[in-house]
């Protein structure tokens, strides 16, 4: 059965694109059939898998969503692109900006991305969503889509504080628009443990949510190879893959795998 885990924050910067690719390779590696979807017109997680140029693409995630909205009919072969390390991915690039904006005056607007994943759903193990830092349109969609939201939070006071607002968003889509989702848990990211400042933000954070949210045991630590790896246009486990960053995200791996426990 498959599921679908939206990866959400609308603060940038917090590691959202780089827990998609490592988490939907770690999947991959453990047997998993796995589809990636960029729904980021940053285009991040196509450049991260080592599509040069994002927006030349063709075909792209904006492309689709605009076939169902003009009930076109969809090859779900249509625009994936196959990655050499075990994943599949539907690229996303500058034109999903537009396509917020073409949703706005369309009926049932917050579903067209369901109906997409619904054709997909047979075909994979997991499917990951790398949505855009904001709560736009094509977030929602996302999370409407989705089964769980995965949300990765920088070790840091401001990035922490504004969870508030998207979970209030999560619970908001949860009552109106998809009864099923729930939140896979809270990803500590880009910590420090050799500071006092890294630990007394995660000790905060698992004293404020860890009570009604799932916080993640697994953290993953602040390191230049994750980024090293993203410009290469692989996971860390191709990069390297005995250093702590890797290590780190097998043990998330792990945990999706057992839904936490």
């Amino acid at each position: 059965m498959c599921k679908v885990i939206s990866i959400a924050n609308q603060k940038g910067g917090v590691g959202k694109t780089t827990t998609a690719v490592n988490l939907g390779i770690g999947l991959a590696r453990e047997g998993k059939k796995v589809l990636l979807i960029d729904a980021d017109p940053q285009g991040s997680l196509s450049a991260s898998l080592g599509i040069g140029e994002p927006d030349e693409i063709k075909t792209t995630l904006a492309t689709i969503l605009m076939n169902i909205v003009n009930e076109n009919n969809i090859d779900p072969e249509e625009g994936i692109y196959h990655h050499e390390e075990g994943v599949d991915l539907l690229p996303g690039n500058i034109e999903l900006s537009v396509m917020e904006l073409t949703l706005a005056n369309v009926m049932s607007r917050e579903m067209i991305m369901r109906e997409y994943i619904e054709i997909q759903r047979e075909r994979y193990d997991y499917i990951i969503i790398d949505c855009m830092p904001s709560l736009g349109t094509m977030t929602i969609n996302a999370l409407v889509a989705s089964d769980s939201v995965l949300i990765p939070v920088q070790a840091a006071y401001l990035p922490v504080k504004g969870l508030q607002q998207l979970i209030k968003t999560i619970s908001m889509v949860k009552r109106r628009l998809n009864r099923r989702l729930t939140i896979e848990g809270i990803l500590l990211t880009m910590v420090d443990f050799r500071t006092n400042y890294a630990k007394d933000v995660s000790s905060k954070v698992r004293e404020t949510y860890g009570t009604n949210i799932p916080i993640f045991e697994s953290v993953i630590p602040v390191s230049v190879k994750a980024a090293e790896a993203s410009a290469e246009g692989i996971s860390i486990y191709g990069h390297c893959a005995n250093c702590k960053v890797a290590t780190a995200y097998k043990e998330l791996t792990k945990e999706v795998l057992n839904d936490g426990k």
